[in-house]
Formats: C-alpha cells, sequence, structure tokens
C-alpha cells in the first residue's frame, strides 16, 4: 500500500473513530469475533528504507492490543477453542479474539512469545516447513535488501528490461512497489526466479537470510511444548495455492500439515493460505482444506468473523496488525467491523498486500 493510500486509510479510521460511527455500527457489524494476522514482532525502529514494516510490530503494541482486547470483553482463544466455538461445541455471549502469526520468523519467540507468555494468553503459529528446514524463499525481504544495497537494478519483462533508480530512499519506494506487484502477478515459479537473480547481482545471501530470521524445528518443538501455542501449517514452499494446479496444491497442503505432525509429535489440524487474498487461496482451496480434515483454515481477506457465514471454518478472514497502524483507535475501529462491512460493501476484490 502506497503512501497516499495508508494516509487516506488512516484519516477514514480516524473519522470513524471521532464521529462515534464505529459504536454505532458495532452492534450490526461487530459479529462474533476476530482473528488477528502478524508476522514479525520486534523492538527495533523501522529503517529509512524498509517497505515491509508493515508486517512488523513492537513488543509494546502487542501487549497493548492484548490488555485493549481483554478490556473490550473479548476472550482470547486457542484455534481449537475458535473451532469450538464455531462449531458450537462451547457456547458464549462473549466476543472472541484469536492472534495468528504466518511463517515462522524467530522473533516470534524472542519477542512474541514473552508477552502471551506474561497474559496467559493463547497464540497461534503458521509454518512453511522449507523455512523451517532453513531452505525458504522470503522474496519479499530479499528484494527490499536488493534495493537497499542498490543504485540501480533491471529487471527483465516482457517489453524488454526495466531498469530503476535506486539512489534515493524514494525512488527505491517506487521500484519496491512495482517490481513487487508485477512479480505478485507472474507464475510463483518465475517470480523467485527474477528475485534469485536480483539477489545474485546484488551480493544477497537468500539462503542466509532464511537461516536467520526463521525458527528451527528445535526451537518449534520448544514452543509447541507449551499448551498455549498452537503449530498450523502454511504449505511447504509458501506458493500461491491458487497458482498450482489441483494435484500441486494438494501436495503442498497435505505435506506440510503432515511433516509438522512428524516433526513435533502432535496432531496439526490448523492451515494459513500464503499470502490469503482472493487470488492466491478460493474455493477449491477451502475445499481442499476441508477433505484433508483441517479444522480451520485462515485467509486475509479482511473482516471479522461470524459464526454462521456460508464461507465456514476452512475460509476465515482476518484483521492485520499492521505496522504502519500501531496506534489503540484503529484497533477499537477495527474490532468494531464497521470499517470491513463498508469496505467490502464498495470495493471489487484485490490483492491484498500481506506476504
Amino acid at each position: 500500500m502506497g503512501p497516499r493510500k495508508s494516509l487516506l486509510l488512516k484519516a477514514a479510521l480516524s473519522t470513524l473513530h471521532y464521529s462515534g460511527v464505529d459504536r454505532l455500527l458495532s452492534p450490526l457489524t461487530r459479529g462474533d469475533g476476530v482473528i488477528f494476522t502478524l508476522h514479525h514482532v520486534s523492538p527495533e525502529p523501522p529503517a529509512e528504507f524498509e517497505p515491509n514494516r508493515i508486517l512488523k510490530v513492537t513488543p509494546g503494541f502487542l501487549e497493548q492490543v492484548l490488555r485493549q482486547v481483554v478490556a473490550a470483553g473479548f476472550d482470547i482463544l486457542s484455534l481449537d477453542g475458535l473451532h469450538d466455538r464455531l462449531t458450537g461445541r462451547r457456547r458464549s455471549d462473549r466476543p472472541f479474539a484469536c492472534f495468528t502469526f504466518d511463517d515462522g520468523y524467530r522473533d516470534n519467540l524472542d519477542h512474541a512469545y514473552p508477552v502471551f507468555k506474561r497474559h496467559d494468553a493463547p497464540f497461534a503459529i503458521y509454518v512453511p516447513t522449507d523455512y523451517a528446514d532453513g531452505a525458504g524463499e522470503l522474496w519479499w525481504l530479499v528484494l527490499e535488501e536488493v534495493l537497499r544495497r542498490s543504485d540501480e537494478v533491471g529487471v527483465q519483462k516482457s517489453g524488454g528490461i526495466a531498469c530503476y533508480s535506486c539512489r534515493t530512499v524514494r525512488e527505491k519506494y517506487v521500484a519496491f512497489e512495482d517490481i513487487y506487484w508485477w512479480l505478485r502477478a507472474l507464475p510463483e515459479q518465475r517470480a523467485r526466479h527474477v528475485v534469485a537473480e536480483l539477489a545474485d547481482g546484488a551480493g544477497v545471501d537468500a539462503a542466509a537470510m532464511c537461516r536467520k530470521l526463521v525458527m528451527t524445528w528445535d526451537e518449534l518443538r520448544a514452543l509447541a511444548a507449551d499448551p498455549l501455542v498452537t503449530i498450523g501449517a502454511h504449505t511447504r514452499s509458501h506458493y500461491a495455492l491458487a497458482r498450482l494446479d489441483a494435484v500441486a496444491a494438494r501436495s503442498e497442503m497435505a505435506e506440510s500439515v503432515a511433516r509438522i505432525e512428524r516433526e513435533l509429535g502432535l496432531s496439526c489440524r490448523h492451515f494459513s493460505y500464503p499470502y490469503g487474498d482472493e487470488a492466491s487461496a478460493s474455493d477449491r482451496e477451502f475445499a481442499l482444506a476441508t477433505e484433508l480434515g483441517l479444522k480451520t483454515a485462515v485467509t486475509t481477506r479482511k473482516g471479522l468473523v461470524h459464526a454462521g457465514a456460508l464461507s465456514g471454518p476452512t475460509a476465515l478472514p482476518r484483521v492485520s496488525l499492521n505496522g504502519d497502524y500501531q496506534d489503540a483507535r484503529y484497533v477499537k475501529v477495527m474490532l468494531s467491523g464497521a470499517p470491513f462491512t463498508l469496505w467490502n460493501a464498495v470495493r471489487r476484490p484485490a490483492p491484498n498486500p500481506a506476504y
């Protein structure tokens, strides 16, 4: 999301907050609960050039949100507790909140886990199994690092080589936005090949980046030993499943679930679709999740959870705790459900910038 759109969204959320419209609409729009999407938790301030900072929140903000949802009357549930609530096995008049992390970054262990432990609050981490092997392709972070190191980059597009000047921070942001969304429209393997070539040219060691940033199986086993922590599957290779044929998509899902169960010695019945937008996961993938016996599967489609929704437990929406929106006002408005109801009423389906 570009700076202008971000400012407009912040203005809209602030308007809902200060006008009180979110409180008026809440009885109609709040639904039954919320599933939060997170990626990184770090106390470090964002760098001057850090387009992926939207994926990072501070431990202090995470703690604030935990206190805020409890004060607002929400029960914090594990994913098994969420499934029980959605299927009617456990009923309550109170809304619920679930906290979920995608990709299995090491900072989840270092900085998020202590926060949840202090509050005795459950949370979940969805792991792409290649990442835990140290062989994941964190291409969006690799692209950022390439542009950070470069004064100019060129990519081969259908019309020829597109050259981007990256001498200033502004030029780097423009280049990232254009290249990122171009890559998202390509077949996944082609997009990763492009980034690998850029990394080679800039001297970026993508494999070392994965090993540095993502938890190992031993670290995941240590976390999974705590009943507060649920480890879910996130495919093997973090591919957009809807872009794969049915056999490959099923294999990515099934083999990641089986691998997690073998490594951790625990049942794995919860799943997160990589990217999670409409172009990356849809009806076929939702049906595959059901076929594989998964209890829940989450998207990044924006919205709160309605227990009676037609989409069912394998197509659950989430709300992003975004690094650019670390403000209690914005969280309050999102918990009302009002912005998502209004957004979904006027929008056309579009890619979601959540990785």
